[in-house]
């Protein structure tokens, strides 16, 4: 496991910020019995901050025809839909929610090449409302799979998801399994998949980044 590259600078700042409120907190509060349990708590958050941005390392199952899940997270809805950003099409919608504690890196869930990507600034709605999927700020990235189908996922920001970092570029090679970028805190993946795809979880379901089989193509 390794931390998120893209978040040396808010593991950083929480840092600094924390040790800065410690030396405060020693300096002008005497009595121990508040500065002590006040400094747990603190240096305790300050390591949830850290290990927030990890990257688990996983091993992606075999198999061409796998769809696998971009993130950590629980399964909120698998429903037909039709896709009116890029696909224009009906798919199979898959949503998946991300709490605190889930990891926020995500990844590839197909090897091919990215086909489309684009960044819509947005409103921030809690990430497990409805209207999240279009409201919020979020990043939609299409994967040409090398059979000629296509996957489109979008990572969308929730209430207090503030930076979403996306690797997705036009004519970029991608492999399953590969980090895809990260969402900072509470957050949510909407994955569309081909209307005829044999779709692997329903909503409840926990699903592990990489690992997790959404459906097979």
């Amino acid at each position: 496991m390794r931390l998120d590259k893209d978040s040396y600078g808010a593991i950083l700042i929480a840092w600094a910020v924390g040790l800065v409120a410690l030396a405060a907190l020693w300096w002008f509060v005497g009595p121990l019995w508040i500065t002590i349990p006040v400094t747990a708590i603190v240096v305790l958050l300050l390591l949830f901050i850290t290990w927030f941005f990890r990257v688990p390392d996983r091993v992606a199952p075999e198999g061409e025809s796998l769809i696998t899940s971009v993130c950590d997270g629980k399964v909120l809805s698998v429903e037909e839909v039709f896709e009116n950003e890029y696909l224009r099409r009906k798919c199979i919608q898959v949503s998946i929610y991300m709490d605190f504690f889930d990891v926020h890196c995500n990844f590839w869930p197909v090897s091919g090449v990215v086909s489309y990507y684009k960044y819509h600034p947005g409103k921030y709605f809690l990430a497990f409302h409805p209207k999240s999927s279009e409201l919020n700020e979020h990043a939609s990235s299409a994967i040409r799979t090398r059979s000629g189908k296509e996957i489109l996922f979008k990572q969308i920001a929730g209430t207090f998801a503030r930076r979403i970092v996306c690797y997705s570029e036009p004519g970029l090679a991608v492999t399953r399994g590969a980090q895809c970028g990260v969402i900072k805190f509470g957050s949510r993946i909407d994955m569309f998949l081909p209307i005829d795809a044999k779709v692997q979880v329903k909503p409840g379901d926990i699903t592990r980044a990489v690992e997790t089989v959404i459906a097979t193509l």
